[in-house]
């Protein structure tokens, strides 16, 4: 079934079958739950590797295998020949890749992890969707992508071709990987500039988790440029509401599209990037505020320079999204937070 929304741009109901990657992952676990919830059945291909704990991966899939419209592949990315039978086999309408070697800090330690996962298992994920008919493929980006930019708040209209690490290049390369075959095959895409996510099983390596655990154990936290840093903090149950949304409208070529003047975030072939924030910087003093204030103790913070790779702040334009999807993400850190040490707590016996 196809529609046209109020804004003429193409509706379909991919609510069927949904092939998600890294659904043993934080943002994808989440997703698979909405999903599943609003009626569609989901493959979620994971490896369940061990960059993190992989007993918290597996907990996440356990939660999500109580489900008959959940199917759990574990497959590598990078396995050429594994992703061609997935996609021989299953006639996904629509595609979400999650899957990617996260972490701006880990680069620095093992680059080539991002090359096998980002660049190459994407490049599987592009000819999976040309060979099988897939209508949307929707995929993870960074607000890493931005880099050395100072213009705030970041736009998806700006050039953004001065990365600062090897996870932001290899976000950046998926973004033109996908316009190559929007524009060669016709492949409708669509890339989510996530801004900082956090929420109930978030991910053991990112602030949130740290400064809890830290804290909990009377353990001093590091603290990144002095605290001088300023985050778009976006919570995980806005980031999948407005991935859901953005399934199921398919990206059409803009004919307004010039090429004497490019416009980044569009196209004349079906490709399309959007960002996924809260609209709001916060101060990382802010945010460890607010968590003193949910957990009722204070942390002993150890204040460090700013770390390679990081940058002082982000700050999400989320104009096209509301734009095109009467969607703004709006959940205050405080309430956010709250939900986190809630589950922190219970998850943890604390």
């Amino acid at each position: 079934m196809s529609m046209r929304d109020r804004k003429g741009t193409l509706k379909i109901d991919l609510m069927k079958k949904i092939l998600i990657t890294g659904a043993a992952g934080f943002i994808g676990a989440h997703l698979s739950k909405k999903l599943i919830a609003d009626g569609a059945e989901v493959v979620g291909l994971d490896n369940l590797n061990d960059y993190y704990d992989p007993n918290l991966k597996r907990a996440r899939m356990a939660a999500l295998a109580e489900c008959d419209r959940f199917r759990h592949v574990a497959l590598e990315l990078a396995d050429r020949a594994a992703m061609e039978r997935l996609f021989q086999e299953h006639g996904f309408d629509a595609v979400v890749n999650l899957a990617a070697q996260a972490g701006v800090r880990y680069s620095l330690i093992n680059p080539h992890s991002y090359v096998d996962t980002n660049i190459v298992g994407f490049v599987n994920i592009l000819e999976g969707c040309r060979h099988s008919g897939v209508k949307h493929l929707v995929y993870a980006s960074s607000s890493s992508v931005y880099g050395a930019n100072t213009r705030m708040p970041f736009s998806v209209h700006d050039n953004v071709d001065h990365p600062v690490s090897l996870y932001a290049a290899s976000k950046k390369a998926n973004e033109l990987m996908a316009h190559a075959y929007s524009h060669l095959f016709g492949l409708p895409t669509t890339g989510l500039r996530f801004f900082t996510v956090y929420g109930p099983w978030g991910r053991p390596d990112m602030a949130l988790f740290l400064f809890t655990k830290a804290i909990l154990e009377g353990r001093p936290i590091d603290v990144f440029n002095n605290g001088n840093m300023e985050r778009d903090f976006t919570y995980v149950d806005d980031i999948v509401e407005g991935v859901a949304r953005v399934i199921e409208k398919i990206p059409e070529g803009d004919f307004a599209w010039n090429g004497d003047a490019p416009d980044p975030a569009i196209s004349y072939c079906p490709y399309r990037i959007y960002n996924i924030g809260n609209n709001r910087k916060e101060r990382l003093l802010r945010y460890i505020q607010v968590l003193e204030d949910c957990l009722g103790r204070r942390a002993e913070k150890n204040f460090l320079p700013m770390q390679p790779g990081d940058v002082p702040a982000t700050f999400a334009d989320v104009d096209d999204l509301v734009r095109d999807f009467d969607y703004k993400p709006d959940t205050t850190l405080e309430h956010g937070i709250a939900e986190f040490v809630r589950w922190y707590k219970a998850y943890y016996k604390v």
